[in-house]
């Protein structure tokens, strides 16, 4: 990104643009290894996620913040997401995804409603998932908090998910109002927190004084290799069941895609991560 400075531990906007044809370099190794990819995992046909920051939990990173910032950052993503966006014989983009985590967390004036910012930070959602959806790609939005539902609003976003036990699954009112927005659901079928798959494992109670350091101590075990980060995974019976108990809320018509509920770098290993996307898809397939 142009435009921008670091003062200490925080940025300032100058006018924030991209450099022109700047693209994700991830995105680009694929397409240029595409064959070898789809070759290698038996399929036919790629179809790609783009995930980007939003403007929202991006401009927290700055020290002065309004909503002509997030405006900004989200036309300097959309210029990133276009030049991103490919189809060809054996692949192409078909979603992105815009991760908000600090959205709905935070109590922030620049948000009240009625507010310049909360209807500034509205147009930088739109103008991201406009942009994908004159291209042919779905949309998504990556939340850890639901609560606030100006995403709702948001036209041309087609797909809500957060978090396992987030209101946004199990709240009748919730889910009537996502539906009566004519959006859909990613169902979030296993957790992505391994302390908390730890404490879960050990029935240590949530908040305890005692939970810090015994995670602490499974951890220092696996890294030891005396204890195996796999065996503190969810089982895919409990993802079969996050899933139906999805599905008979929404309907299996708003709920194309099912997975973890969030990344997965938090993971001791590649190998528990990898086991991780492979029950889900193993849950996933048996529920079709």
């Amino acid at each position: 990104m142009r435009g921008l400075s670091r003062e200490g531990d925080t940025y300032v906007s100058h006018g924030i643009s991209m450099r022109p044809g700047a693209s994700i370099p991830e995105v680009e190794v694929v397409k240029g290894n595409i064959s070898l990819i789809v070759d290698e995992a038996g399929i036919d046909h790629l179809r790609l996620k783009l995930c980007v920051t939003g403007p929202y939990t991006l401009s927290l990173q700055f020290g002065y913040r309004n909503g002509r910032l997030m405006e900004e950052l989200a036309e300097a993503l959309s210029a990133i997401v276009e030049a991103s966006i490919f189809k060809v014989k054996r692949g192409e983009t078909a979603l992105l995804a815009v991760d908000e985590p600090a959205f709905g967390l935070l109590d922030d004036p620049l948000l009240d409603r009625g507010s310049e910012g909360r209807e500034s930070l509205l147009r930088a959602w739109e103008r991201l998932f406009a942009s994908a959806s004159s291209r042919g790609l779905e949309t998504i939005i990556h939340l850890h908090d639901t609560s606030d539902t100006l995403y709702l609003e948001a036209e041309h976003l087609d797909i809500i998910e957060s978090h396992v036990d987030d209101p946004l699954y199990r709240d009748e009112k919730m889910i009537s109002r996502v539906l009566e927005a004519d959006k859909r659901v990613k169902a979030s079928i296993s957790r992505s927190d391994f302390d908390a798959l730890i404490a879960q494992r050990l029935n240590i109670p949530a908040g305890s004084e005692e939970a810090p350091r015994r995670i602490g101590e499974v951890w220092s075990e696996i890294r030891r290799g005396r204890l195996r980060a796999v065996d503190f995974l969810e089982d895919v019976k409990l993802m079969e069941r996050r899933l139906r108990f999805i599905v008979e809320r929404f309907g299996a018509e708003n709920v194309p895609y099912a997975g973890p509920e969030c990344g997965l770098k938090g993971f001791p290993d590649y190998d528990s991560a990898l086991e991780v996307l492979r029950r889900v898809s193993e849950a996933a397939s048996k529920s079709i």
